[in-house]
């Protein structure tokens, strides 16, 4: 077995990225540790979406980190370099905004995202979709829950061509949470 640099700039990731969401919480019914999502992200771009692009794994690990931690931009580029953190910052949400416009940015810059970003917001969507299907949040609606599957499909829409198969993923996520929820 080879272990590269490669291999050890995942596992610092993943340090960090765990140290940083340590007393985070999903919000589905087992309130499961917060770093379970970004691990399920970068497996998901490795298993299902063949990515060997490093620096793309190690920003869908630290994705989360600026928006909802205390994680400084500054942290990642000292740790992770410029390209790690330029796809980082490009799938995190301003936070001071309200959730509506949020929403509406995420729809909008779909398309013009990088490669790399478009890989991350990808995956990230496959999880949460599958993760709103079969876990969601306790204080959630049923209406709630089919507006955000709905809306994962305009964000989507804009990060098409991107990878077959985290696409195909993708679909066949929202149609089983389609299913689930009554959508027709």
């Amino acid at each position: 077995m080879d272990f590269s640099e490669d291999t050890g700039l995942l596992i610092k990731a993943l340090r960090f990225s765990a140290d940083k969401h340590r007393h985070q919480r999903r919000k589905d019914q087992a309130q499961s540790p917060y770093i379970n999502h970004p691990i399920e992200v970068m497996q998901l771009l490795w298993d299902v979406g063949g990515v060997r692009d490093v620096n793309v794994l190690l920003a869908a690990l630290l994705h989360d980190t600026i928006e909802d931690t205390q994680t400084t931009p500054e942290e990642i580029r000292n740790l992770f370099g410029g390209e790690v953190l330029s796809l980082v910052l490009e799938v995190t949400d301003d936070k001071n905004l309200p959730k509506a416009e949020r929403k509406r940015l995420q729809v909008e810059s779909a398309p013009r995202k990088s490669p790399g970003a478009k890989l991350i917001k990808l995956a990230d969507k496959c999880c949460n979709v599958r993760d709103l299907a079969g876990s969601p949040p306790r204080d959630w609606p049923l209406e709630r829950r089919r507006e955000y599957l709905l809306w994962t499909e305009q964000v989507v829409a804009g990060l098409r061509g991107t990878n077959m198969a985290l696409e195909a993923y993708y679909e066949s996520e929202l149609l089983s949470g389609k299913m689930l929820l009554g959508i027709g």
